[in-house]
């Protein structure tokens, strides 16, 4: 049994902040994950996060990765090899899984502050209540 595991880390400028997007292969599932490094990060940077913090990196989605098909023609591998630096360095799929991330982060922080809203509007009735009842006694 054979076990493939494939990791890129891809850094690009945003337009506002250097981010980077680390997109892991395992068994043929894609995962990704998102680090906003802020200024320019150096190659040292960079290299000191791989080797402090990426056992801490939160990997989202499970996409079906694509298996690279070996192209037989040399010219044609250098076609491929040149588009392949011309398109855009981060794939579509971990665009997607990042999304996805983010929608449900979005919906569990919608629920949670809900679930607040609804504690203290009770909160406040039983509060008004009590209040009620002290008056109601005359105290």
């Amino acid at each position: 049994m054979q076990i493939s595991v494939s990791s890129t880390l891809t850094l690009f400028h945003d337009g506002q902040f250097w981010v980077g997007v680390v997109e892991h292969v395992e068994d043929g599932e894609l995962s990704a994950a998102r680090i906003v490094f802020g200024a320019e990060p150096s190659d040292e940077e960079v290299l000191q996060f791989v080797v402090r913090k990426w056992e801490s990196l939160r990997f989202h989605g499970n996409a079906a990765a694509e298996a690279p098909k070996a192209a037989k023609n040399p010219k044609r591998r250098m076609r491929e090899a040149s588009k392949e630096l011309s398109r855009r360095p981060v794939s579509t799929k971990s665009q997607q899984a990042l999304a996805e991330a983010r929608e449900a982060q979005k919906t569990e922080a919608k629920a949670r502050r809900a679930q607040a809203k609804r504690e203290t509007q009770e909160a406040r009735f039983s509060q008004k209540q009590e209040k009620k009842k002290q008056k109601r006694k005359g105290h």
